[in-house]
């Protein structure tokens, strides 16, 4: 007679290390990702979900009647500058038929800065993972001044953005091809070397890509006086390279996401109404806050703080990925922004330290002895330290249409991360 084998039941796992195990295969994946600028195409061609009368926004999904100021003046801008209205009033009257649709960039593999605007006919960044294969994009950065994504338009805005469009955008859809694709990492590892914070100091970044691409432009067929507008643009725009950053940092964050068990924070955006995260083992569910005000910011002459608009803008995809606030200390320049000065901006990124998992080793940070930067926000971390994750960022004015009043450092509310916490318990430990 056979004895059958006693086959012992395996041990079950505690939720403490399914987190620990499913958080380090996040952050293997964040520093797997190897995005390089590929393309420039039509945001109508390229981009998932896009159609013919939709507009895509920064922040997490909200309705017309709740959008700030800003973000109403973009919208209706964009509306205008597609031929879809022909004023503001009409560009609202579709917009409270419903004749449009406006959605997050996050739920269509893109990002934009401040209000985020992207529309059918404007031309886009392609940045493409080379490990996953997965593609992100955005808009071209406006630069300073009246322009969309500081929520103002007019005569001057939708001149520019027609520039872009017929000039820029098909002029570095050639360069990028001449080049065979620009790694994005590369140029911002340089940058942190350089002072840069990858935020809102882009100067050494913008500069090497200017290095990188000027080569190609000029050997291209084109009238002298393209190529000089379309360097000249690039030259005078310090913060060109910030669009591209956040592709670069929408796609690290994306090939962590959907990780089971994972409390690792894979986006924080905000629409100037509502701060909003995701989770990496929550799924695509945003948890919201109220968007904060930036108490400490250096305000134009004439603003203040009663001028500003609330927080707005997917560029907090950087900070998620543990560049710009989480950075700081690598950019002398912006520690005015800190209040204490350098040693300030020394210590907050030491405290985000303290709410993260790893050090990025493709970022390292000379001041402190070339470690990596702070990388990969755990939700646990934030709700147990109470310390908040420090966002770089501009003001806008809140009804004007001025554009930037300033610059400077918001605290993400604790209120999301704690939402998020309580999500998670409810999901996990039932299965625990």
């Amino acid at each position: 007679m056979k004895i059958k084998e006693k086959v012992e039941p395996k041990p079950t796992r505690y939720l403490g290390e399914r987190i620990q195990e499913a958080n380090k295969l996040a952050v293997e994946r964040i520093f797997s990702v190897e995005p390089t600028l590929i393309d420039v195409g039509t945001a109508l061609k390229v981009i998932p979900g896009m159609t013919s009368n939709t507009i895509l926004h920064a922040g997490p999904p909200i309705e017309w009647e709740m959008m700030c100021d800003p973000m109403k003046r973009a919208v209706c801008g964009a509306l205008i500058f597609e031929g879809l209205a022909g004023n503001e009033k009409e560009a609202e009257k579709l917009l409270k038929t419903n004749k449009v649709k406006v959605s997050p960039n996050h739920h269509h593999d893109a990002v934009g800065p401040m209000t985020g605007i992207i529309s059918p006919s404007m031309p886009v960044i392609v940045t493409k993972d080379s490990t996953f294969g997965k593609t992100a994009y955005s808009t071209f950065n406006e630069g300073g001044g009246k322009v969309l994504w500081f929520g103002a338009f007019g005569k001057e805005t939708l001149d520019r953005l027609l520039w872009i469009k017929d000039v820029l955008g098909p002029t570095m859809k050639k360069v990028v091809a001449k080049t065979g694709g620009i790694s994005i990492w590369n140029i911002l590892a340089q940058g942190i070397q350089m002072g840069d914070e990858c935020h809102n100091r882009h100067t050494a970044s913008t500069n090497l890509l200017l290095k990188s691409i000027i080569e190609p432009l000029l050997s291209l067929d084109l009238s002298n006086d393209v190529i000089l507008q379309v360097y000249r643009f690039i030259a005078g725009n310090s913060h060109f390279f910030l669009n591209i950053t956040m592709t670069a940092c929408k796609l690290a964050m994306d090939a962590a996401h959907n990780v089971e068990d994972s409390t690792l924070v894979t986006a924080m955006s905000r629409n100037g109404t509502d701060f909003g995260i995701r989770v990496s083992g929550l799924g695509n569910n945003w948890f919201i806050s109220s968007s904060p005000y930036l108490l400490d910011a250096l305000y134009n002459p004439g603003y203040g703080p009663d001028d500003g608009a609330p927080d707005i803008g997917d560029s907090s995809i950087i900070e998620t990925m543990g560049l710009g606030g989480f950075a700081i200390a690598s950019a002398p320049a912006m520690a005015s922004f800190a209040g204490g000065g350098f040693q300030e901006a020394l210590n907050i990124t030491k405290q985000m330290g303290l709410i993260t998992l790893a050090k990025n080793p493709k970022f390292a940070v000379p001041v402190l002895n070339f470690e990596g930067t702070p990388t990969g926000i755990d939700i646990r971390k934030v709700v147990e330290t109470g310390i908040l994750p420090s966002i770089n960022s501009a003001v806008i004015h809140k009804s004007s249409g001025a554009g930037q009043i300033g610059a400077g450092i918001v605290k993400a509310p604790k209120e999301c991360f704690t939402k998020a916490l309580i999500a998670y318990g409810e999901r996990y430990d039932l299965a625990a």
